[in-house]
């Protein structure tokens, strides 16, 4: 398990952090800022001058999962993180990783009063110009980490008594397992089924998975013994709350290639044709799993998804002017397209 606290610059987390491991049986401090510092270390000088945040680096937020998981088996018993998360879909990135792995994560935020806070960071011997900046963007992120974490207002609190709260809150089960979900991570190539819906101005229909960056077709994994449409019809009604009549006719097979840490595999794009008006409305989100969904044009569709996944749809959409199917590999088209 891993119990991450959660706070602005000042609030206190890695304080509380150390102690908090002193009352937790089988408990380990891990602090993702050693990652930042490797990175500091590893990164060519170029690279390294263009980062304002290291949060910003996918690797960044890739390490500190792939740190977090490797501790764990390790040393087992629970991980305590003091690390500021306030941009909710780094949040969802690291959260549904370690989902994905099977490791709960059990989210607590530090909230002291903002004049305390400020007097805080007034008395800090260093960064302190860092730790204002972050009071902004804290108030922005209250909303949603609110609604997530279990808050505790420790104003007026010791480390050790914050400390003793969260522990108190983790015996009580009162700090629930964040429930952002995601299938675990594949140990061999994939089969996956994408469902492309459309409006009726022919804009494609896209999803915001909670548990990654860039925005997705509706779709997932096909199971062991599943026919493939079938598997994209099933993913439709599970993640959207839409029943497809017949399963969908295929668009484009595109064949992706490993890349580590990923497996790649078969990733087909099958077309689920119109989504009438009254359907749309209907669309219901699971929320631990998608954020949101909305219709695209192509251009629009270019600046959500990511590269590999909009080579897919923009020949997907070609596949459906021409009543044909094409056949790609990495997103490219094998023979003439």
């Amino acid at each position: 398990m891993i119990v991450w606290i959660n706070g602005t610059c000042g609030a206190g987390k890695t304080s509380t952090a150390r102690e908090l491991t002193g009352l937790l049986a089988d408990s380990t401090l891990y602090d993702p800022e050693i990652v930042a510092g490797a990175l500091r270390l590893l990164l060519p000088g170029k690279r390294r001058d263009e980062v304002g945040d290291y949060q910003d680096l996918p690797s960044w937020r890739r390490l500190v999962v792939d740190t977090a998981a490797a501790l764990l088996a390790e040393v087992g018993g629970v991980l305590v993180v003091p690390m500021t998360l306030l941009r909710q879909e780094y949040r969802d990135e690291i959260f549904g990783a370690l989902a994905a792995r099977r490791i709960p994560v059990r989210h607590v935020l530090l909230a002291p009063e903002e004049t305390i806070l400020r007097q805080r960071i007034a008395h800090r011997a260093e960064a302190r110009d860092r730790a204002y900046a972050h009071i902004a963007p804290y108030r922005q992120a209250l909303g949603w980490l609110s609604a997530d974490a279990h808050v505790i207002d420790n104003s007026t609190l010791t480390p050790h008594e914050t400390a003793r709260r969260i522990a108190e809150a983790l015996r009580s089960e009162a700090v629930a397992v964040c429930d952002i979900v995601q299938t675990p991570e594949p140990t061999a190539e994939t089969v996956a089924a994408g469902v492309l819906l459309f409006d009726e101005q022919d804009r494609v229909l896209l999803v915001d998975p909670t548990y990654k960056p860039g925005w997705e077709f509706p779709g997932g994994v096909v199971e062991p013994g599943e026919p493939p449409a079938r598997a994209g019809v099933r993913e439709v009604a599970e993640e959207l709350g839409v029943v497809l009549d017949q399963p969908p006719g295929l668009l484009v097979i595109d064949w992706e290639p490993p890349c580590a840490p990923a497996y790649g595999g078969l990733r087909l794009i099958f077309d689920g044709g119109l989504l009438p008006p009254e359907a749309a409305a209907r669309v219901r989100l699971p929320g631990p799993e998608l954020r949101a969904w909305r219709f695209v044009t192509e251009a629009q569709a270019a600046g959500l998804l990511p590269q590999n996944r909009f080579e897919r749809l923009r020949w997907a959409l070609r596949a459906r002017e021409r009543a044909t199917v094409l056949n790609l590999e990495a997103g490219v088209p094998v023979g003439t397209p």
